[in-house]
Parts: structure tokens; C-alpha cells; sequence
């Protein structure tokens, strides 16, 4: 985001790809996505009512245009005209709350606290959204259906129509059975139980084979553990 509201009559928005009447990504005839700025949302005021983030139609100097992070935190009340848009690098001190706009503007509720479109969405059909740490695939049993599905995915014949490839996608998302995936999410809770036990990634995945299943591992496993490397 910018401090300052853009100049010249450009305006600052975000990137959203443009899609068919699919919901299909559209590209140009290089290959690449085409995109389109469009305006985020409004923020909220600490008392509950909306904050436009952008001026009015009828502003005198800047209509409709981005007001800029320094507006829209001197509209919440803080001084922010002699700071920084952003640290060097995106590397704020360490325990800092006033070092550069962007710092303090993310770590406003309305920003930091703000729903995700895929939780938007999905609350919209009825689904909760759980997040799970990064790059724990043992933390999030959809890997191992993933894995299931590309087993029998390779059994398919080769082909280099889409069509194929699509139609081939989904029977085999749809053939992980119910059974597995109660399987696959009982390792994921062995798995969470053993990292609470303070077990690493080797030991936990000792464990998780051990007693597979088992959504908790038994009092003994430090015991375990330690005869396991004796032995």
C-alpha cells in the first residue's frame, strides 16, 4: 500500500485475475493471466462504523482515490505523516508498534483480524476453514489423500487431452475411500499427540507407526522412546 494517495490519476488496488464464466482463469495470447485492479473493502472505525479507504466522488483534490496508509491511520487517531511507509526489507524491530505505516496499519484489528476470502466462502456454503502450520504434512491428513489419489491416478492411460485429464482427476479424488480418510486423520492426531509429547519429527513418526491406531499415545512413550534408542 502506498503512504500517500497515488498521483497523476492512478489509483491503488488489488490484483484479482480475471476469470470466465467458468470460473476459469483468462489468458492473453502470451500465456500470461490477466488481471484487474479492483478497490478493497471498507475498514472499521474502533466504535464499529466504516472507514472508506478511498475519498469520496465529490473530494476536491483526489476523487475516489486511494487515501493513502498515513490518511487512514490519522482517521483512527495516531500520527503517522513523519513515519516510514514501510521498514527496509519488511524487517520491523523486533517488539516495535509504531516503526512504519504499514506495521501499524496491519496490526489494526480490522486488518489483522479481517476474514479471508477462502473462510468467506466457504462459511457461505456451510464449511468451517481450519488452518494448519505450514509445511506439516503430517499435521493435515488431505496430503495423504492427495498422495492415495495419485497413486491410483498413475493407473490411468496417458493421455494429452484436457478433457481426460480433468475427467481422470476427479474419478480418482473420488475414489479415497471414507475408511481411509478416517485412517489417514487418526495418524494425524497420533502425530499431533507425539509433538505435545515433545517428540521430534523422527520420533513422532516412530511412534505414529507403532500405534497408528491410536488417536493418543499411551503415558509410557518417553520410556518407549528411550529403550527404542538403547536398543
Amino acid at each position: 500500500m502506498p503512504k500517500k494517495p497515488p498521483r497523476n490519476g492512478h489509483n491503488w488496488g488489488v490484483a484479482v485475475a480475471v476469470l470466465d464464466g467458468k470460473g476459469n482463469p483468462v489468458f492473453d495470447p502470451n500465456g500470461k493471466a490477466w488481471c484487474q485492479s479492483v478497490c478493497i473493502g471498507d475498514a472499521m472505525f474502533a466504535d464499529g462504523g466504516p472507514q472508506c479507504l478511498y475519498f469520496f466522488k465529490d473530494h476536491l483534490v483526489s476523487p475516489s482515490i486511494f487515501k493513502g496508509m498515513a490518511v487512514i491511520l490519522e482517521e483512527h487517531g495516531y500520527s503517522a505523516s513523519a513515519l516510514w511507509a514501510e521498514c527496509k526489507g519488511f524487517k520491523c524491530p523486533k517488539n516495535a508498534t509504531s516503526c512504519c505505516c504499514r506495521h501499524m496499519l496491519y496490526n489494526e484489528p480490522d486488518f489483522s483480524e479481517v476474514e479471508s476470502l477462502l473462510e468467506t466462502t466457504c462459511k457461505a456454503r456451510g464449511f468451517q476453514v481450519l488452518f494448519l502450520p505450514k509445511f506439516h504434512c503430517e499435521l493435515n491428513f488431505i496430503e495423504q489423500c492427495w498422495g492415495y489419489s495419485k497413486r491410483i491416478y498413475r493407473q490411468y492411460p496417458i493421455s494429452s487431452k484436457e478433457d481426460d485429464l480433468e475427467c481422470n482427476v476427479l474419478k480418482v479424488l473420488d475414489s479415497v475411500p471414507m475408511a481411509s480418510m478416517c485412517w489417514f486423520a487418526t495418524q494425524l492426531w497420533c502425530f499431533m499427540d507425539g509433538y505435545l509429547w515433545g517428540l521430534n519429527g523422527k520420533q513422532a513418526t516412530w511412534a505414529s507407526k507403532k500405534y497408528g491406531g491410536h488417536r493418543v499415545l499411551p503415558e509410557t512413550i518417553m520410556e518407549e522412546i528411550e529403550l527404542e534408542l538403547v536398543d
